[in-house]
């Protein structure tokens, strides 16, 4: 049984590695691309269409639960990969019309294929495992940020426009790696847990069918008003209020690192034809960001002396010290150039290791918050984990939502403005929840 649990989870992670792989690449260049298409009918923003993505998915959050319920996870993880198959595929013979339509629907399988990797990952894990799992698929989940970015570095190499025939080529092999993905979610097999209910559905002989599904559906739509009720609850509580700005700053700086600032390094002139390439580049330099976060993190809070503000304090520090550096290396109209290449001067000539050094600190310090949001919702919340990551990913992904269509207007120094006064008063927020825990704690020992 552990090792059929192992397997599952094992797949499950590739599964996510060879969609995201396709989806973060795409993401990470769509604008770029966007903008190089010779194409007078396609009117299409990448900004918008990542905008639209994160704005169904935050309200498809509140749905997804029911759904899993009702078709089971396994299922519903392989829907919501052909979306994103379909998202990507609209890029090889693009149009407005199904780019936006796209963008909708991908919104909603990703809240059906987060819910159901959540549920599906908890089934198949066990108190001792749960860690062990959990770290597993992230580390598989965090390597998609490497592959298809290292292709797009390669294929791009000293290129100024992107073809039509290298989009394509590059779409559909993105296309074909999601594909894989998501026909791998066919080879997870029933847990456990899974065989039991089934077991006693088979042995109720009464019960067709139709009739097991309405059962189940009834049962998910209770279940769903009760969830909801509970967030209704949970918003008005002071810690998740508290958590608020700091949960919306990492919906900033996440449309920032995944959309934003890889199209800012492809459209600065000074970096010739180095520019495109670098994209690629700054993507796979971000993973690595993230991926020594994500572990160095890990290790640091099983000690007491290392605290989750320290964390949440040192991950403010790096991405100052990361907007600082983007503010004076990378020209203001970066993100808003109708062309492919800026005509703002930045303060320093743009050095493509400044712009490195700043994706490695990017996806540092997003792996600083992150976690941490994730330690102390889990600690405070332990009976009501669900709800509780529910309003998580609900405000983090509202605000990727309005950043990522301010991106297409706003000049780079006040989107770096707005990232630093929210990102002050999140740390400064999440510190005050923090000491509220610690008294807390104090109290109850005394």
């Amino acid at each position: 049984m552990a090792d059929r649990r192992t397997f599952n989870v094992v797949i499950l992670g590739v599964g996510f590695l060879f969609i995201f792989t396709a989806f973060t690449t795409c993401g990470n260049v769509e604008q770029t691309v966007v903008k190089s298409l010779q194409n007078d009918t396609f009117t299409g923003s990448g900004y918008h269409s990542l905008g639209i993505i994160y704005g169904v998915f935050s309200f498809s959050n509140l749905l997804a639960p029911t759904v899993v319920a009702v078709i089971g996870p396994k299922m519903t993880m392989f829907l919501s990969g052909l979306l994103y198959s379909g998202y990507i595929a609209v890029f090889i013979i693009p149009s407005t019309w199904s780019f936006y339509l796209t963008s909708v629907l991908i919104g909603i399988g990703a809240a059906m294929l987060w819910t159901a990797q959540g549920h599906f990952l908890v089934e198949n894990s066990e108190a001792s495992t749960i860690n062990r799992n959990t770290g597993m698929f992230w580390a598989l989940l965090q390597c998609s940020m490497l592959f298809g970015n290292l292709y797009i570095y390669f294929d791009w190499k000293g290129k100024t426009e992107i073809s039509d025939s290298s989009r394509k080529n590059i779409f559909l092999s993105l296309l074909v790696t999601s594909i894989l993905g998501t026909l791998s979610f066919l080879v997870l097999r029933k847990s456990h847990h899974e065989d039991e209910m089934l077991s006693e559905e088979e042995g109720q002989a009464l019960l067709s069918t139709p009739v097991m599904y309405k059962h189940r559906a009834n049962t998910a739509m209770q279940d769903a008003k009760s969830e909801f009720k509970t967030i209704l609850q949970l918003l008005k509580t002071k810690t998740i209020l508290l958590l608020s700005p700091c949960m919306a700053y990492s919906g900033l700086e996440l449309s920032f690192y995944s959309g934003v600032y890889g199209t800012c390094i492809g459209a600065t002139t000074q970096f010739g034809e180095a520019a495109k390439g670098l994209i690629g580049i700054s993507g796979i330099v971000v993973g690595i960001g993230e991926i020594v976060g994500g572990g160095l993190f890990g290790l640091l809070c099983k000690n007491n002396r290392f605290r989750r503000t320290s964390v949440v304090f040192l991950g403010m520090v790096v991405h100052f010290v990361a907007v600082y550096l983007i503010f004076l290396n990378i020209p203001d109209d970066a993100p808003v150039v109708f062309s492919t290449t800026t005509q703002h001067k930045p303060y320093l000539t743009p050095s493509v290791s400044i712009a490195l050094l700043c994706s490695f600190l990017l996806g540092l310090g997003d792996s600083c918050f992150n976690t941490q949001l994730y330690s102390i919702l889990g600690c405070v919340y332990a009976g009501q984990s669900t709800p509780a990551f529910a309003i998580f990913k609900f405000i983090q992904s509202v605000f990727a939502a309005v950043a990522f269509f301010y991106s297409s207007y706003l000049l780079l120094k006040w989107q770096l403005l707005l990232m630093v006064t929210l990102g002050f008063s999140g740390t400064l927020c999440f510190f005050i929840v923090e000491r509220m825990q610690n008294f807390s704690v104090d109290l109850q020992e005394y």
